[in-house]
């Protein structure tokens, strides 16, 4: 086996951890998680592609099934960071611009059809896009997590997409702007960057999923007090209502 199909290897193990700490710790449905758990499965089908482990297939067959990956990967991942949106009216204009984008895709697919042209165009304002969300989600939960000491898996999983992404605009320059002829280097990269940044993924999910779980518990306590003070009651006249009620705002997100 060569270098290059074991780190493909690796990569692809990497990629399938958190596919199952997803579906283990049962956050594969909760909120905009699921968008995180099809955007792991398309990376590592991309992985298998790309390492020729289904030699049956037809080049072009597996050309469009790479471009098809690149198509949904943008959209994916902006539609997990709803989950990083601090307002209501953020994750609004978040959702219309993945429609937008959506759109955007439909059209240079109609003009271009499914080829490495169409991935080049699709993927600069996507990697863009991706890149500055992240940054500002990452210095904002950075702040949470330094601060109040919560919101601790947050920072890692955007962290792990901030440097992921980072990587990843450099394997698009090299590959599509520059076009380098050492595509094998670009795979290496493309495949080192995965395996690094997987690992904190794995770590945010793990802290995330207690914190879902801890917060489900104050919600089941809010519903109690309720029942025993009463909606209006709760928060004016009882100090645990108010703590239960405001516990999971700002200093949580």
């Amino acid at each position: 086996m060569t270098l290059l199909n074991s780190m493909g290897l690796i990569s692809t193990i990497a990629l399938l951890i958190p596919i199952i700490l997803l579906l283990v710790f049962r956050l594969a449905w909760y909120k905009s998680f699921p968008a995180l758990l099809f955007y792991y499965i398309i990376l590592a089908g991309y992985n298998i592609t790309s390492l020729n482990y289904f030699t049956s297939f037809g080049h072009s067959v597996l050309e469009s099934q790479k471009v098809i990956n690149n198509l949904l990967e943008v959209p994916l991942v902006l539609l997990f960071f709803t989950y990083f949106s601090r307002t209501a009216e953020f994750r609004k204009k978040l959702i219309a611009s993945i429609i937008a984008f959506l759109a955007f895709e439909v059209v240079t697919v109609a003009i271009c059809g499914f080829s490495h042209k169409t991935t080049t165009i699709i993927l600069a304002p996507g990697l863009l896009a991706v890149l500055i969300l992240s940054t500002l989600f990452f210095i904002h939960q950075v702040k949470i997590a330094v601060i109040y000491l919560k919101a601790i898996g947050k920072a890692i999983m955007i962290a792990a997409f901030l440097f992921a992404y980072a990587g990843f605009s450099f394997v698009y320059i090299v590959n599509h702007v520059i076009e380098t002829q050492y595509i094998m280097d670009v795979y290496l990269i493309y495949y080192l960057v995965t395996i690094i940044t997987s690992i904190p993924m794995c770590v945010g999910i793990y802290f995330e999923r207690k914190r879902v779980r801890h917060l489900s518990e104050l919600q089941t306590t809010r519903e109690e007090l309720k029942k025993i003070y009463g909606e209006e009651d709760a928060a004016p006249n009882n100090p645990f209502g108010r703590v239960a009620l405001n516990y999971d705002k700002e200093q949580w997100n």
